[in-house]
């Protein structure tokens, strides 16, 4: 398969070729997370909550799959644009293994810590039974999502958007068709409540796998499965010097969530319903913006190492511009029609009243977040792992001191208003990190290339 497209199509409709399928699975995975809460918030606000719970552990145990995919995609894509099929081989191949071992490790890991996970935050032992009911079940699928993010991360590397936006949406549709059946029954299926939407999850995952597979086997592609004798332990180190951080990248929001929940659960659970709402919600946009980082990144990595650093950049600046413009959609939602957002996951008067204005408050930082992100993105494409951690740790461990101060001054609007703050200092560091590791990067890069002419 020829891939020097990559580095010769016009920018703008390359960008646009490869995020736009992303994007549009990414939305269909959105979705898919919202119609999960709705139907969930069908049985009562206690499963809501209890989902809310568990979802930071929940959250850990899938960013390690999609973050170690980064690092599969990171490098396979780099050694494809230095023309070094053996080792795009070889580090798509160790990827797949690593994930499986990945999944298992998880799976006993965070079945061993939930139960005393949600017993450090409620006392309400109807919540803990409707969280263990759902996470033992979604947990045990864990082998089955870190498998099938290698794949997908490997068929983006080959520029396979369309294909993988194809397989993620069998799973999610599946798992929205299949939530109302198993949640409520029908027929001769049982009512399974909260259980029934862990499983509908579960089984929706592994279609999706099934269909990486599919593809990846009967496909004519530039990358095969192939371990050799020699440098696997160099490969390994690149598959993991950007794996790590994007899992952490991936994981930190779920650190950040546990802290804020048990700020917010000391003032009344309904805050935390608040936030486990908003976190649905705000999937739907920062979604959309990850699909088009996902989609440019194996894009950075091909062209740095086709020493097309030209392209890098604007690249970088068309996934900027975009990036902006879905936040402003976003902003707008939430400033004009908060109520109505609130009102889909619950009847209360009182829920719906005070989770708008969050909305309202939390959503005064989209915009500016946009730089974050992509700069984030970016420095992973380039395979930077250890900057888009900073980032991303100033974006989701600096907000909870912030949080706590303001909490202590303002009670729950306090950690609403930390959210802006934090964006718009983090949004500030980003851009002095980017102008200074991406000139360097770029100028180490031109100066290879010519004393390689």
């Amino acid at each position: 398969m020829d891939q020097s497209y990559m580095k010769e199509k016009p920018v703008l409709s390359l960008v646009l070729k490869m995020s736009l399928p992303m994007v549009i699975s990414m939305l269909v995975n959105s979705l898919y997370n919202i119609v999960d809460s709705y139907f969930v918030s069908q049985v009562n606000d206690d499963a809501v909550t209890a989902i809310s719970y568990v979802f930071p552990l929940q959250n850990l145990a899938n960013a390690v799959g999609i973050g170690f995919g980064v690092g599969i995609n990171a490098a396979a894509a780099f050694y494809l644009g230095a023309n070094n099929k053996s080792c795009a081989d070889r580090a798509a191949a160790l990827g797949v293994v690593l994930s499986i071992v990945h999944g298992i490790v998880l799976a006993g890991l965070c079945a061993a810590l939930i139960s005393p996970f949600l017993n450090m935050y409620t006392d309400n032992k109807r919540i803990v039974e409707y969280g263990l009911e759902y996470f033992y079940i979604v947990i045990a699928f864990s082998p089955a999502f870190t498998l099938s993010m290698a794949f997908e991360k490997i068929l983006q590397t080959v520029g396979k958007m369309k294909t993988t936006m194809f397989c993620m949406s069998i799973g999610a549709v599946a798992n929205i068709i299949l939530d109302p059946l198993f949640i409520s029954g029908a027929g001769t299926i049982p009512a399974m409540g909260v259980a029934g939407a862990a499983l509908a999850t579960g089984i929706g995952q592994v279609l999706s796998l099934i269909s990486y597979v599919v593809v990846f086997f009967f496909s004519d592609l530039p990358i095969k499965l192939h371990i050799g004798r020699r440098s696997e332990e160099r490969i390994c180190r690149k598959l993991y010097f950007v794996g790590i951080p994007a899992a952490l990248n991936l994981a930190l929001p779920s650190f950040m969530i546990m802290a804020l929940n048990a700020i917010l659960s000391a003032f009344a659970e309904i805050y935390v319903f608040i936030l486990g709402i908003y976190y649905k919600l705000q999937t739907f946009i920062y979604f959309t913006v990850s699909g088009i980082v996902q989609g440019i990144r194996p894009l950075v990595g091909y062209n740095l190492g086709a020493g097309r650093n030209d392209r890098v950049k604007s690249i970088f600046k068309i996934t900027l511009y975009l990036s902006f413009a879905v936040m402003a959609v976003g902003t707008l939602l939430c400033l004009v029609i908060p109520d109505y957002l609130m009102d889909i996951f619950t009847d209360s008067a009182q829920i719906i009243t005070k989770g708008a204005t969050a909305l309202r408050i939390i959503s005064a930082g989209f915009i500016v977040s946009a730089l974050s992100v992509v700069i984030s993105g970016t420095f992973e494409g380039l395979g930077e792992g250890m900057p888009s951690l900073i980032i991303s740790l100033l974006r989701y461990v600096a907000i909870i001191p912030v949080a706590l101060i303001l909490s202590l001054i303002f009670d729950e609007t306090g950690v609403w208003n930390a959210f802006w703050i934090t964006e718009l200092v983090s949004a500030a560091i980003s851009c002095l990190l980017f102008f200074y590791i991406f000139n360097k990067k770029i100028c180490r890069s031109d100066l290879q290339q010519k004393n390689t002419q």
